[in-house]
């Protein structure tokens, strides 16, 4: 029996915050690590963060405020990682305590760069964390609706249920509606591949195709995910259930989907460079699709939307070119 332990944030942003907003309902006090000093004043001052969901007030006696990676994990039993792929190497080379013994959940959708895995399989691999310690929160929900309250879903995936129901107990409200699973790969690699195809959605909004064209690309995109699963790791799963084909759907039609943002600025001509710059937060599908592209190259799964967002993000080909060839291949 899972009880009575002590949670650990990593990560200073939007989804971050949005963690620790639902964990707040319901521990006396969680340990929230974030890099940023100046946040963590702020927060401490003015009960909330002053960069991403900032009307959110916290009950600043509820947390263990800390810019050292290691207070937080020492403080926690169950680690909540949520920081952008493309980063957690460098956050963890700071950590001099070990993780042996910890519950580690990944808030992250993305594959990291430095080893082409998603964060589970990072953390088995490189950490010796077993695969009954690892688990993945997903979705769909967006952190901006976390924040405002609004009914939102989420899917708690671990080899072992009764840490996966404990995590998913603990994250639950009367907004927050949460259901498990032991499907870990399968959920993670989802999480990491709707937002390529959610980047593609931008492209083809920001190059004027309409909504009959979208629905076909999201259509098209959850048979690919099932496909590329499927070729990673084969299991019996549904791919229409929510933790799937409704993240995917919430994540290529929201208007808060950063993914979904950046991929509109490519489609109105930007450069990948320039669209980066100008948005505040991490389009962590840029990073995916390399590392999915690149993957895709082993497991050789049909990829079509995969591969003309990798042409246009890395080879500098002409999105309208890419997007004119994308349309024969679907139906």
């Amino acid at each position: 029996m899972v009880s009575n332990k002590k949670f650990a944030v990593i990560g200073g942003g939007s989804w971050a915050t949005a963690i620790a907003k639902m964990l707040c309902e319901n521990q006396e006090k969680i340990a929230w690590y974030m890099r940023s000093t100046y946040a963590l004043e702020h927060l401490k001052q003015q009960k909330h963060n002053p960069n991403y969901l900032s009307s959110v007030a916290f009950d600043t006696n509820k947390l263990q405020l800390t810019n050292d990676i290691n207070e937080a994990i020492q403080f926690a039993d169950v680690v909540i990682f949520a920081i952008p792929s493309a980063f957690l190497s460098a956050e963890l080379e700071k950590m001099t305590v070990s993780l042996e013994g910890k519950i580690i959940f990944s808030a992250i959708k993305g594959i990291v760069p430095e080893t082409s895995l998603i964060v589970g399989e990072h953390f088995h691999n490189i950490y010796s964390i077993p695969y009954e310690n690892i688990g993945v929160i997903t979705g769909p929900c967006h952190a901006e609706e976390v924040a405002l309250e609004r009914l939102s879903y989420l899917t708690i995936a671990c080899a072992d249920q009764e840490k996966a129901k404990y995590v998913a107990k603990n994250l639950a409200s009367y907004y927050i509606k949460t259901k498990t699973s032991d499907d870990i790969v399968g959920t993670e690699y989802a999480a990491v591949l709707k937002n390529i195809y959610s980047i593609a959605a931008g492209i083809a909004h920001g190059l004027g195709y309409g909504d009959n064209f979208q629905a076909v690309l999201m259509s098209n995109a959850i048979r690919e995910m099932k496909k590329f699963i499927r070729k990673v790791h084969k299991m019996k799963r549904n791919i229409n259930d929510s933790a799937y084909l409704g993240d995917l759907l919430v994540t290529g039609y929201s208007v808060f989907s950063r993914n979904r943002m950046f991929g509109n600025m490519i489609g109105k001509g930007y450069t990948v460079k320039s669209a980066q710059m100008e948005m505040s937060m991490v389009a962590e599908g840029y990073y995916a699709c390399k590392s999915a592209y690149n993957l895709n190259l082993e497991y050789k799964a049909k990829t079509p939307i995969i591969d003309a967002v990798y042409q246009i993000l890395y080879e500098g080909k002409n999105a309208k070119s890419v997007f004119n060839k994308l349309t024969e291949k679907l139906d």
